[in-house]
């Protein structure tokens, strides 16, 4: 969908005609104009905004945020060369271009969040509801509008900058803005979601706290580098209640959703709403059936192969890291008389090697709990733990120079892992630097944090050229300009058809 539609259309939507002849609004129904007075009207349209975030993990969000790093790869399968299948293994090959449309996707979801939050900000000055209640849902919305464009502008780079409804057509037309501008927004949409929130309540209930909103600010601060504003707020976050579970699998347990390390995290509902989540389907091998990895008879050659974790992810858990079953299986089996995959059995992924005569692919399974539908199931996306704030929390104490105090919050997440884990005691700033990295690819995989984590480091070019080396030594299939990382390419490119439409926009340089 193209932006320019996206936010015209929400304009439309909330917008009725001046002329009789031309208001189809029957007299029994709610208007936009009248729609925007209650509180229940106005949780109605916040809950819009919250559920476009389901497609920012879904069909893009993993193909830019881990598959574009070092973590995962995909399962190549020579029988299908769709356009919709080549254009996920270009992200992950660094082969992408503006006419890919699961990067486009992903910029046209995040705009169509921010015009909903747009229209919840402009429309809410004026309703007649209880200031408590008006500043929760704001402190939500400008929550959710500063994740979005703190996602657009680390993906994109410069971005329009909308911050108001979208009235009619013309308004729909921006050129770019810095990412400087972009970021004072975003910041400064954080600062008044923490303002207007409360911290959790235990049990949650999936909505932003002011702990969120402390965590995504902080976040922000990270990503420029101004490690001294992120330390008061990861600390802040560390006094709201929030704990490690003390055994990582149940973290991700369908039955433990919103639990005491969640922050935040994105709601999915099995069932026959809509709302249901299928990533553990897009993550497990491609096969004619894949039942004795998720129970439910399935057929995933069409949509399955994604996110397999590499060896060099493989390699990076140490013995005796627990997160390393609980994150990844290993499905076991033989190459079929039709060339497909036939699993046979499922396997631990700790200590596992692979028998003669048998073929064996690593998958994830952090997200795969019991179901009894195909594509049908309940489990929910975390943006944000403690475990995350309390690495972060380490890594901006050590880079302000107090090291032995960031090897306290490292160590706890640590512990947690495995009682065999050796605890970190180097003090060296860089030493410590590289074992906070190296803790946040195991502790965070599969979360969509690597890719992040890469390039703000500065690492990215680096890590993932040396990563390309090995993967091209592996794969045959692999094309030789794969893999060629430079600075032009930390950034994805504007979607091509958003160029064809507003004028004002250019292309990110190196598209």
């Amino acid at each position: 969908m193209k932006l320019r539609y996206i936010l015209f259309a929400t304009a439309l939507a909330f917008t009725s005609c001046s002329d009789d002849f031309l208001n189809l609004t029957p007299d029994s129904e709610l208007s936009a104009n009248d729609f925007f007075e209650t509180e229940e009207q106005f949780n109605q349209a916040l809950s819009g905004v919250y559920a476009v975030l389901r497609s920012t993990v879904g069909e893009s969000g993993f193909l830019m945020g881990e598959m574009r790093s070092d973590n995962t790869h995909y399962d190549y399968y020579a029988p299908d060369r769709g356009i919709h299948i080549v254009r996920r293994e270009n992200i992950d090959d660094i082969l992408d271009d503006s006419q890919n449309q699961w990067t486009n996707g992903y910029f046209n979801t995040c705009y169509a969040g921010i015009a909903r939050a747009n229209t919840i900000i402009d429309r809410i000055a004026e309703a007649s509801i209880d200031e408590a209640a008006k500043n929760r849902i704001l402190g939500e919305t400008k929550f959710l509008r500063a994740y979005f464009y703190f996602n657009l502008v680390r993906y994109f780079g410069e971005v329009p900058l909308y911050l108001t409804e979208v009235k009619k057509e013309d308004d729909a037309f921006l050129a770019k803005s810095s990412v400087e501008d972009v970021y004072k927004v975003i910041i400064e949409d954080a600062k008044d979601a923490i303002a207007k929130l409360d911290n959790p309540k235990f049990p949650q209930n999936g909505r932003v706290s002011k702990g969120s909103a402390s965590t995504l600010l902080a976040e922000i601060y990270m990503t420029r580098k101004d490690f001294t504003n992120a330390l008061p707020l990861l600390k802040s976050v560390t006094t709201m209640g929030y704990s490690l579970l003390p055994v990582y699998s149940s973290i991700f347990e369908t039955s433990n959703k919103n639990n005491a390390e969640s922050i935040f995290e994105i709601q999915f509902m099995m069932g026959d709403q809509g709302q249901q989540s299928m990533f553990s389907y897009w993550f497990i091998p491609k096969s004619n059936n894949v039942e004795l990895i998720t129970g439910v008879v399935s057929n995933t050659l069409n949509y399955g192969g994604f996110n397999v974790p590499t060896d060099d992810m493989m390699r990076a858990y140490e013995n005796g890291d627990t997160r390393k079953n609980a994150s990844i299986g290993i499905a076991e089996g033989v190459i079929g008389s039709d060339g497909s995959f036939v699993i046979q059995a499922v396997k631990q992924s700790e200590g596992y090697v692979t028998p003669a005569g048998k073929i064996s692919k690593p998958f994830i399974k952090k997200y795969l709990h019991a179901h009894s539908r195909e594509r049908n199931t309940d489990d929910n996306w975390p943006v944000y733990r403690y475990s995350n704030v309390l690495l972060m929390l380490s890594e901006a104490l050590n880079e302000t120079g107090a090291s032995g105090e960031a090897l306290t919050y490292l160590n706890m997440v640590r512990k947690r892992a495995g009682a065999d884990l050796p605890l970190v005691n180097t003090t060296n700033k860089t030493q410590l630097a590289n074992a906070i990295q190296k803790e946040r690819r195991v502790e965070l995989a599969f979360e969509n944090h690597r890719w992040h984590d890469l390039v703000r480091t500065g690492k990215a070019i680096e890590v993932i050229n040396a990563h390309g080396v090995e993967m091209k030594a592996k794969y045959g299939y692999l094309a030789s300009n794969s893999y060629n990382l430079n600075q032009d390419r930390l950034i994805f490119p504007i979607p091509y058809l958003e160029l064809q439409l507003n004028k004002l926009l250019t292309q990110n340089k190196g598209y």
